[in-house]
């Protein structure tokens, strides 16, 4: 009865530090989701950003043809739309819900050509080379974008970027010390025994080694359990907000799966085998303590 009561108490001790990784384990997850998405969500706002270009009535098809194409195969430029004049009309129609092409007779909108960015190239600096090449055409009217709005889109990723660093660096120096003390509450019943097995003339190495290997393996199970944690999470997200489906990059979140895991074998394996060592290293009075 006694042998029965104390493998029941080792294996409900093993299940709750399988589940205390894998929740810490889970949030550090969470935390690298928040990281990947919101840099491609700021990449993905960056990219919707860019420049309109004005180009004026005289402008041939030839010279729509050439811009359109340097455009198209410069390394900034994204994606590149052709706008004419009726296009734009219909679309300034359904926004003010008015036909002020009757009212004025004529249309007085121009053609252009709408220029979507890369996002390293969205930023003042870029924009104002791309401005005074663009200008020199001289079919080009104007070349118009928000300035304001780029400067404070910017300027808010850095802002972000840093926050996001920040939190990171914490939640990762908790959550090592969490996993490590979890392991070391773990191995703490077995100081005894450990003790023993040194007094009697094993090896520390022989002595750590099932410690580490458990600890490995007890990583292995709780970065698991975190990953289809995660995976549950980004479902249900998705089912939910549909947008960030399309922030989804199936190779990121593999990665970050596999580090889940990883970091789980590492920490948890390196806390068995510090925690291990320090009780090697005890006197056997402060075993009591």
């Amino acid at each position: 009865m006694s042998s029965r009561t104390t493998t029941q108490k080792l294996r409900t001790s093993s299940v709750t530090v399988v589940i205390s990784l894998a929740l810490v384990l889970f949030m550090l997850g969470l935390l690298g989701l928040v990281v990947v998405n919101a840099n491609k969500l700021s990449n993905h706002i960056k990219e919707n950003i860019g420049f309109q270009v004005v180009l004026k009535d005289t402008t041939t098809q030839a010279e729509l043809d050439i811009l359109k194409q340097e455009l198209s195969s410069s390394i900034y430029c994204k994606q590149v739309d052709y706008i004419s004049k009726d296009q734009a009309a219909q679309k300034l129609q359904k926004d003010l819900g008015e036909d002020f092409i009757s009212f004025l007779g004529y249309n007085p909108l121009l053609s252009s050509l709408d220029v979507k960015l890369n996002s390293d190239y969205a930023n003042i600096d870029s924009l104002l080379g791309f401005e005074k090449q663009i200008m020199q055409k001289h079919f080009v009217k104007e070349v118009i974008y928000h300035k304001d709005m780029i400067k404070q889109v910017n300027e808010n990723a850095k802002v972000i970027g840093m926050y996001i660093l920040v939190f990171s660096s914490l939640l990762l120096v908790v959550a090592i010390a969490l996993i490590n003390n979890t392991i070391r509450l773990s191995i703490y019943s077995k100081r005894f025994l450990i003790r023993t097995m040194y007094l009697v003339g094993a090896t520390q190495g022989f002595i750590r080694k099932p410690f580490i290997f458990k600890g490995i393996r007890q990583g292995i199970i709780a970065g698991l359990v975190a990953g289809l944690l995660l995976a549950g999470f980004l479902v249900l997200s998705t089912r939910y907000i549909p947008d960030l489906l399309q922030l989804q990059d199936p190779n990121l979140l593999a990665v970050l799966f596999v580090c889940i895991v990883l970091l789980g074998v590492l920490i948890s394996g390196l806390s068995a085998a510090l925690s291990v060592t320090r009780y090697l290293r005890l006197k056997t009075d402060d075993l009591y303590f």
